[in-house]
């Protein structure tokens, strides 16, 4: 379930994908929540517009919207898929899904990319 974790551009099956939304939501977890008390310590956003994780509409929805960003570019780079219009369209939903729904829905629409095999 957790082999090639790091490797974005393995094809990876459905229990692996499911290992794949599972490492990176944690790691995302972790992340958000270092930026966002760092960034309310700092005083670069208001320390009560920060919210949780879970509650999303804060600062957890953007960073989590440009996380899920970057890991469907990178896995679209990794992968070769940058051509692949579908591929493509599929990594937008994930980030218009993470923004305006849930992070969690996102990263769902970017754990499927990863099961996506490279057409030759």
């Amino acid at each position: 379930m957790f082999t090639h974790i790091t490797n974005l551009a393995h094809v990876r099956s459905v229990t692996e994908a499911i290992g794949f939304f599972l490492f990176y939501l944690v790691l995302l977890i972790g992340l958000s929540t270092f930026l966002g008390h760092y960034m309310g310590t700092l005083g670069l956003v208001d320390g009560g517009t920060v919210g949780t994780f879970f509650e999303g509409g804060h600062l957890y929805t953007l960073i989590g919207t440009g996380w899920t960003l970057i890991l469907s570019s990178m896995i679209l780079s990794g992968k070769k898929l940058t051509n692949d219009l579908m591929s493509v369209i599929i990594a937008l939903v994930g980030v218009y899904l993470s923004y305006t729904v849930d992070v969690l829905m996102g990263m769902v629409v970017i754990s499927y990319l990863t099961t996506v095999e490279v057409a030759k």
